[in-house]
């Protein structure tokens, strides 16, 4: 009766497909009044960051400022319909921009129509790539991008990010490279050279942004601004540079006496309707940074998505995400834009200003949009350096010594993936760089899995409880050993087990008992099951039973299907430690 009502509320809290697959259907027809002025809000503020950082995150990526423009409209709503998060801001970011360079620049000279139509197609590719996994439900995959190789990535790239806006905020002509030691010795050469009213136009932009960033906030705070009013006012530093230098450089004609680069000719109108390339050959060639992207743009998502939804008791769906995303990436393809994804800071952004439901990213595009058809000629002598600015504070936060710090203490060897990751992106790029992270993080792994935990364990008081004979002072049994391993039985660790096992067994001639206690064991590999079937017989050859206690039910379901408990015996298999001592007759004969 129990089970029959289970599975009836099970039923009737499973979504319909439709609301699975279709987030909006389950938000929008119990769209409350009271949360329009949020979403209106959030979104006029997040448009107001997004309009200056799509032109500057294009150009990082060496496509047209409209370009991030375009990304920042069709992708919004797709996400806004598909995605499950209330809050996530999606668009144009720093480290996919990056990415975009990195994958792109050796394929085709940057700016060119190829180089263009090679970035849509990227940006198709990474939309298949992601909506794929979701409905393959295959997420899981990212989980090899570790917490420590994302964030010595990350780092890495914002130093790359940084060094590559130089050019932009010195007003010299720095070419792209593919090392970034090259880079850095170009930029120092070239520093002398500076334009000087670009570099102070730069400097200013940057000031003004920290300022608001960080001394603002405090100041209207003190002044006794209301939350509601502040958060704008502080979040507007992009728009406000913009707007200043722009009008400088129109109202002084620095562009010509003064010789400031300038943004140009942005063209009005909605974003066209594109056709990425479909040659095999090209998707071949873009697929390595397809995948990067694919993996780096979901990561930085889902956990600002996450930490968001959580301080709301939300839920996120990860696997939607993906769908959402992908979705997202396929309409920027189709309408003359570039990979994008959940950008942190705007996210942040979007839910401290109110954002309730995807309404918010809606508005949102509905302002980038009138901004493309409305306003697009006002930025014609917008200088490249306060995009540079824009550029170079947004990506500073990425900069990560605190979670070093952290890490370095708690575990030397995720550290070591950590800095291992953040010297390759620099010394040989940042897609070779983040592969020799990932395989630093599974080769430590394994080197700390190949020698786990071991612990000799006795009973403590009269207790049914076990512990390591090393730090509580347990009872023991002379002529049964009893040892607990602390890993899973794979094939990195299992000529470790069998030497532990027969050390001890040697040094311990009085044994007649090997009890090997598996609380910690979850899974036993194919190499592992032929020691342990070794270990059968070789203790036995010494005269030595050997037993195994406080098995997981899925692992010795295994042993038993493969028929290792016939050749063990079931009576050396014990539910518990205790158990197993009262079998080999323990209890009367324990000494301390």
């Amino acid at each position: 009766m129990t089970q029959s009502t289970d599975h009836s509320t099970r039923q009737e809290h499973r979504k319909p497909v439709w609301k699975q697959y279709l987030p909006v259907l389950e938000w929008l027809p119990a769209y409350r009044r009271e949360d329009l002025i949020g979403d209106l809000l959030a979104g006029l503020i997040v448009a107001i960051m997004l309009v200056p950082q799509g032109m500057a995150y294009a150009l990082l990526a060496g496509l047209p400022p409209q370009v991030g423009l375009y990304a920042s409209i069709i992708p919004l709503i797709l996400y806004g319909i598909f995605g499950t998060s209330r809050a996530l801001a999606v668009g144009p970011v720093a480290i996919v921009s990056l990415l975009v360079a990195t994958g792109v620049s050796p394929l085709a000279a940057v700016g060119s129509a190829e180089y263009v139509q090679l970035a849509l197609t990227l940006a198709l590719l990474v939309g298949i790539i992601q909506a794929g996994m979701g409905l393959l439900r295959i997420g899981f995959l990212v989980n090899f991008l570790s917490h420590p190789v994302l964030a010595g990535f990350t780092s890495a790239a914002a130093i790359v990010i940084g060094f590559s806006q130089m050019k932009h905020l010195l007003g010299v002509s720095i070419p792209r490279s593919a090392h970034f030691y090259e880079t850095v010795l170009v930029t120092l050469e070239s520093a002398a050279k500076a334009n000087a009213l670009t570099l102070g136009i730069g400097i200013v932009s940057i000031g003004v942004l920290f300022y608001f960033k960080s001394g603002l906030g405090k100041q209207l705070k003190r002044w006794g601004v209301a939350d509601a009013l502040a958060v704008p006012i502080t979040k507007s530093a992009p728009l406000v540079v913009v707007l200043l230098g722009t009008g400088l450089v129109w109202g002084l004609g620095w562009h010509e006496s003064g010789g400031v680069a300038i943004v140009g000719n942005v063209p009005a109108g909605l974003p066209p309707l594109t056709m990425p390339t479909l040659d095999g050959d090209v998707w071949r060639l873009l697929l390595p940074t397809a995948l990067t992207i694919s993996f780096v743009g979901y990561m930085e998502s889902i956990s600002v998505a996450k930490s968001l939804a959580s301080k709301r008791r939300q839920k996120v769906d990860a696997n939607q995400e993906l769908i959402g995303l992908g979705l997202a990436n396929v309409g920027t393809a189709l309408t003359g834009g570039y990979p994008v994804t959940g950008g942190f800071s705007r996210s942040v952004v979007n839910f401290t200003a109110g954002a309730n439901t995807g309404l918010a990213s809606m508005v949102t595009a509905v302002l980038i949009t009138l901004t493309v058809v409305f306003l697009t000629p006002l930025f014609y002598y917008l200088p490249n350096a306060v995009l540079a600015a824009i550029i170079m504070v947004a990506v500073i936060g990425l900069i990560d010594v605190k979670t070093f710090r952290h890490v370095w203490r708690y575990n030397k060897a995720d550290a070591a993936s950590m800095m291992i990751t953040f010297a390759a992106v620099l010394i040989v790029g940042i897609e070779s760089g983040i592969l020799i992270g990932v395989a630093a993080a599974v080769l430590l792994f394994i080197w700390r899995t190949s020698k786990p935990h071991v612990a000799v364990v006795g009973r403590l008081g009269d207790s049914e409880i076990y512990r390591n004979v090393l730090r509580y002072p347990v009872q023991t049994c002379p002529h049964a050993l009893v040892m607990r391993i602390d890993e899973s039985l794979y094939f990195a660790n299992t000529k470790y087990l069998e030497d532990t096992v027969l050390s001890h067994v040697a040094d311990h001639p009085e044994i007649k008992q090997f009890v090997l206690v598996g609380t910690a064991v979850n899974f036993i590999d194919a190499s592992a099951l032929e020691t342990l079937e070794s270990l059968i017989y070789g203790l036995r050859d010494a005269d030595v039973e050997l037993h195994l206690a406080a098995i997981k039910g899925p692992v010795l379901d295994r042993l038993q299907a493969i028929g290792f408990v016939d050749k063990l015996g079931e009576d050396r298999i014990h539910m518990s430690t205790h158990d197993a001592m009262k079998a080999l007759g323990c209890m009367e004969r324990a000494s301390n």
